[in-house]
């Protein structure tokens, strides 16, 4: 079944709404936290929507929602909290510690507010949506619908890794938020202006790229060196993540997850939503549209309507169908339309790549859905001092639908096209790729990328994913877990992977050597030769959700 947009609501007559209180509480060990707090200026009893900010809570998360009062406004009384160590609220701020009981005890509180009717709902991106899974793991009593947003699952795998490798921009760039906000809380002016200058350029040319002086110097006021540092998986990480805290759990709260395209934590979110789906007692839905981390996306609705309709629903009580559309919407983004499924399709209709040894060379190489009759051989040299860049697709920082026609033209990366579409192609679902890979160094990175090749010569990224091999790795054909894709490919149209050995800044730069991130000097890289298989008894192969027309 497919909608033009997702079940939303009609503006409500809006309400007049109170100037904010400032008002505090106390968690069960004693910590203050402080928050914000709007009212309708009516008399009544509403329910609460309360916001858990990492980022400060005057700025209200303005970046990917309303302002509060525009909530208040709807009959709500809206609650923006600093989580502890931020903002104004007391404690040391570690990422993801303490939200599990914090956010629980928040919602006591919350709920027990001046004009509450005792009914609370969380929401929140990113850090503000993983804490909503955290506090839903000591199941409050006055919680009744949350909505997490680009949020993820897993915090080693989708915060600090991906495939096994560091996520560089994203973290770092994460890291000197938090860093500058600490050293603004002591009032470390030297710290504070130094930290703003690299959020504003990533020191990425440092002598240690993954390690800056910057971070290094201001160690104290973050946590970059632990997540750096730190092996994982593992019982550190888990104790963090809503994977572990939530596992096996009987979910009762009404769940709407909302994924981006564009958001590096969309596979966490996708499995988030199969795992809470798995024991669910109560509506738990997942809509996944084209935004990226910050929220945002032209011709998508906003997350504040589509969250609306949940909490109308679930704490009002609207008759309004929020929990009648399909388990899973996804927005197709070549087609610009929603579509409706029961659940996330798997990855089982096999491409295999097909070349004449020439895939670096644009036209060499071939996706088609019979295996080659010949073997053969692409060689793809990964030179360090001129890693091909991340662009487009979830790679931060320039993630979105952005043209990679030009890094696809590169004599560093490998790419496998099919031929022109004869009729329209659907893809929605989980990618998988099985590729025979080696290389001359005991550590290499793969970056894999699936396109869509437009009539007009523009290539725009459908889905990606980056796995780092480490030294001993032998496992062939390397598999290699692409995100999920929901796209219509019309007639004339065509599908590219494209292989290389780097997405740089996204991850870091592989020496070749097996050294960690954090131990790699910028003149410690080494060119990499990767030898990509296929055909005979070495079938590297792209796995898709596909149907046809």
């Amino acid at each position: 079944m497919t909608h033009l947009a997702p079940v939303t609501l009609e503006p409500p007559p809006l309400l007049a709404v109170r100037p904010p209180e400032t008002v505090s509480m106390r968690t069960r060990d004693g910590v203050r936290l402080d928050a914000d707090v709007y009212r309708p200026d009516a008399e009544g009893a509403w329910p609460v929507l309360l916001l858990r900010v990492a980022c400060g809570r005057r700025t209200a998360l303005t970046s990917q929602y309303a302002h509060p009062r525009w909530f208040a406004a709807r009959g709500y009384v809206a609650v923006v909290q600093d989580v502890r160590g931020c903002g104004t609220s007391e404690g040391r701020f570690h990422p993801f510690e303490a939200e599990r009981e914090d956010g629980a005890d928040a919602v006591a509180w919350a709920a027990s507010l001046p004009g509450s009717n005792g009914a609370v709902g969380m929401y929140g991106c990113g850090y503000a949506g993983m804490a909503q899974l955290l506090a839903l793991a000591e199941r409050p009593d006055a919680l009744r619908a949350i909505v997490p947003a680009l949020a993820g699952w897993d915090v080693f795998t989708d915060w600090a890794t991906e495939g096994g490798a560091f996520r560089l921009a994203d973290a770092m760039g994460w890291a000197l938020r938090c860093a500058a906000e600490s050293a603004r809380r002591v009032e470390d002016g030297a710290a504070y202006g130094a930290l703003l200058d690299a959020i504003r350029a990533l020191p990425l040319k440092d002598e240690i790229p993954s390690r800056p002086k910057v971070l290094r110097e201001y160690a104290r006021h973050c946590h970059y060196d632990d997540w750096l540092t730190t092996p994982g998986p593992g019982p550190s990480w888990d104790a963090l993540s809503p994977r572990a805290v939530l596992d096996g759990l009987a979910v009762d709260v009404p769940i709407l997850q909302i994924g981006g395209w564009y958001d590096p934590r969309l596979a966490g979110t996708l499995d988030a939503h199969e795992a809470l789906s798995a024991n669910a007692t109560a509506p738990v839905r997942l809509l996944v549209g084209p935004w990226t981390s910050a929220g945002t996306a032209p011709d998508a609705p906003s997350l504040d309507s589509l969250q609306l309709a949940w909490f109308e629903r679930f704490l009002k009580g609207e008759p309004n169908g929020a929990e009648r559309a399909g388990p899973v919407r996804l927005f197709d983004v070549v087609a610009r339309r929603w579509r409706d499924l029961p659940a996330l399709p798997p990855a089982s209709v096999p491409f295999h790549l097909a070349s004449d040894g020439l895939a670096t060379r644009r036209e060499g190489g071939a996706l088609q859905d019979r295996a080659p009759a010949e073997s053969f051989l692409d060689v793809v040299v990964h030179d360090p001092r001129d890693p091909v860049p991340a662009v487009g697709g979830h790679a931060v920082p320039d993630a979105g639908p952005r043209d990679r026609a030009a890094i696809d033209a590169r004599p560093d990366v490998a790419i496998y096209t099919t031929a022109p579409l004869a009729a329209p192609l659907a893809l929605s679902g989980r990618v998988a790729l099985d590729l025979w890979v080696e290389a001359d160094a005991p550590s290499f990175d793969v970056s894999a990328v699936l396109s869509v090749v437009m009539p007009d010569g523009r290539v725009l990224p459908l889905t990606q994913s980056h796995a780092r091999v480490e030294p001993g790795g032998s496992q062939r054909p390397l598999p290699i877990a692409l995100r999920a894709v929901c796209a219509t490919l019309e007639a004339g149209c065509a599908l590219r992977l494209s292989l290389a050995g780097a997405c740089y800044p996204a991850y870091p730069v592989n020496p070749g050597t097996g050294a960690e991130p954090g131990e790699t000097r910028l003149v410690d890289a080494q060119p990499i030769t990767l030898l990509i298989h296929g055909g005979g008894d070495r079938l590297s192969r792209l796995l898709l959700p596909m149907e046809t027309f």
